[in-house]
Formats: structure tokens, C-alpha cells, sequence
């Protein structure tokens, strides 16, 4: 895996505006949720990975590809946090008619990444 980019809004308008490839955008959200690929065994340790996932995901998901993950993602987004690339960043959207599910799952991801951070804020870690 390579170096990640810091979770910062920089990087969240990035994954919005497709600077950012879709395979470092997926290292981003299983680095995360606490996937960890260990070279030596070519495994990933999932061990610091929520139950909810581990469980569903022993290996981390293609959000880009999978409707089921992206989907699993964006309800485990807090209520709170739903809206916050919009609220915090001003993101307005894609517009309608032109946008592709990849766009949508894109912004889930960036959505997801932005909520996760903002959450470390608030409990102050």
C-alpha cells in the first residue's frame, strides 16, 4: 500500500473533484475502518476492525464497486454527520443528469472519511 494523503478537507475536495484515484480513495476508508494489509503474510489483519464489518467484510470491500458496502458506509455515517461535506466544505453535489454511481460513491467515501474525522474531533482524540 502506498502513502496515504492526511485525512484533511485538502484531500476530501480531492476525492470530490476525482484528483484523488479511486484505488487510494479505497486505502483512505479501509485504512479507516482499520483494515491493515500486512505484506509478509499478503493478508489483512482485520483485528482493529469494528464487528459490524469483520464480521460482513473479513477483507475490505470495493466501495467503488459495491453497491451492498457503499451502502453499509453510508448508514454507518451518524445522523449528525449526513450532511457534512455540504455543511463544512460547501460541497453542493454533483448535478443531476450527469453524475455516475462511481461520482456517488466517491462523495459517500469523501462524506464517510470527513464524518469519521470530525467524530475524532469531537471526542477529542
Amino acid at each position: 500500500m502506498s502513502e496515504l494523503p492526511p485525512l484533511n478537507t485538502d484531500t476530501i475536495w480531492g476525492i470530490l473533484n476525482d484528483q484523488i484515484d479511486d484505488a487510494t480513495v479505497m486505502q483512505l476508508v479501509w485504512y479507516y475502518l482499520g483494515y491493515r494489509y500486512d505484506a509478509a503474510t499478503e493478508k489483512w489483519n482485520n483485528h482493529i476492525v469494528a464487528p459490524e464489518w469483520r464480521n460482513e467484510y473479513p477483507e475490505p470491500p470495493n466501495f467503488l464497486e459495491s453497491r451492498p458496502a457503499t451502502m453499509k458506509l453510508t448508514r454507518s455515517i451518524p445522523k449528525q454527520y449526513k450532511q457534512i461535506t455540504k455543511e463544512k466544505l460547501g460541497f453542493k453535489g454533483y448535478k443531476i443528469g450527469t453524475f455516475t454511481p462511481r461520482e456517488t460513491r466517491r462523495a459517500t467515501a469523501a462524506n464517510w472519511l470527513l464524518s469519521h474525522s470530525q467524530q475524532q474531533v469531537d471526542q477529542g482524540q
